[in-house]
């Protein structure tokens, strides 16, 4: 079960949208690996490679999942709202429903987490906790499962169209800030992974 974590992104901070939609793909692939490990191992020991793979998506979610988060409720959500265009003004609703399950998958992933941690550091999983265990990290795909179909279909659609150049320059531009990366306007160096 290798995890690569330098995996080249498709698109650079040039295309943040694609970049937007890049970090998803890496969700989905992190979620997959913990329900692979769990449906391998299912609260027994882990093995070396399992264990790593598990840190690598804890990691992942603790350090580049809320960078993500932030790209969208701090800088494309304010950008569409500003826009004053009539289809954003439908899709308000929409967004405030994706900041509620931004929040709600903090807890969840804080749960995940704890048992992950827990499997990792004190040994197998009793049959309930492996159970709590599979409960939550299924509510969490399930999650990022309708939340990332509304934004990939609906939201960041929708932002290509109303949203300008410069206002999809800026809103790289602060994608790449956030990660303490410099941005010239071109596609950035692929050296680093933007991750989410």
């Amino acid at each position: 079960m290798p995890v690569t974590l330098g995996s080249q992104p498709e698109h650079g901070f040039d295309e943040p949208l694609g970049l937007l939609s890049d970090c998803h793909r890496r969700i989905e692939r992190f979620l997959a690996i913990l329900q692979k490990v769990m449906d391998g191992a299912g609260g027994k020991p882990l093995n070396d490679e399992q264990r790593r793979a598990v840190e690598a998506a804890l990691e992942y979610f603790r350090t580049a999942a809320p960078r993500h988060t932030a790209d969208e409720e701090e800088s494309l959500f304010p950008l569409l709202r500003a826009s004053g265009e009539p289809a954003v003004q439908t899709a308000m609703r929409a967004m405030q429903v994706l900041e509620q399950e931004h929040a709600a998958a903090n807890v969840t992933h804080a749960e995940v987490e704890f048992w992950y941690r827990r499997w990792i550091e004190l040994g197998p999983l009793a049959a309930p906790q492996t159970r709590t265990l599979a409960r939550v990290l299924h509510e969490l795909r399930e999650m990022y499962r309708r939340h990332i179909d509304m934004e990939d279909h609906e939201i960041f659609p929708l932002a290509g169209k109303v949203l300008s150049r410069e206002q999809l320059a800026q809103l790289g531009r602060q994608m790449a800030h956030r990660r303490g990366l410099m941005h010239d306007g071109a596609r950035e160096s692929r050296q680093s992974e933007p991750g989410a």
